[in-house]
């Protein structure tokens, strides 16, 4: 089947992501409008944490043994810290590594 040439422009402007290799622990990355950090590089996939604020629930016990759930937004740096995490690490495969977009870091700028 033939291709229409508009199609094959239209390919040829979407960027091209990141490769397998361009991850290393620490690297700061986007995809999907967030922002991500590598906690892992594994033989096919990635591992890495969403450094963006996000909703956590807390939970307490009052002095009368009830039990009271408590929902907020947090951006405590703290949370990054590990491993290991208190946040979740998302696993990213080959196919979403196209969708991935490098932010400069210490590493690339030591570089000369």
């Amino acid at each position: 089947m033939k291709k229409d040439k508009t199609q094959r422009l239209e390919d040829k402007d979407l960027p091209e992501g990141m490769a397998h290799g361009d991850f290393y622990i620490g690297c700061e990355f986007t995809c999907g409008g967030k922002r991500w950090r590598c906690t892992d590089v594994g033989t096919r996939v990635i591992v890495a944490i969403c450094l963006e604020p996000a909703e956590r629930v807390g939970s307490r016990v009052g002095e009368d043994g009830e039990h009271s759930e408590e929902q907020y937004i947090s951006d405590d740096p703290s949370w990054f810290n590990g491993p290991p995490y208190a946040v979740v690490e998302h696993v990213f495969d080959e196919n979403d590594l196209g969708g991935c977009t490098p932010l400069s870091s210490a590493k690339e700028e030591a570089t000369p």
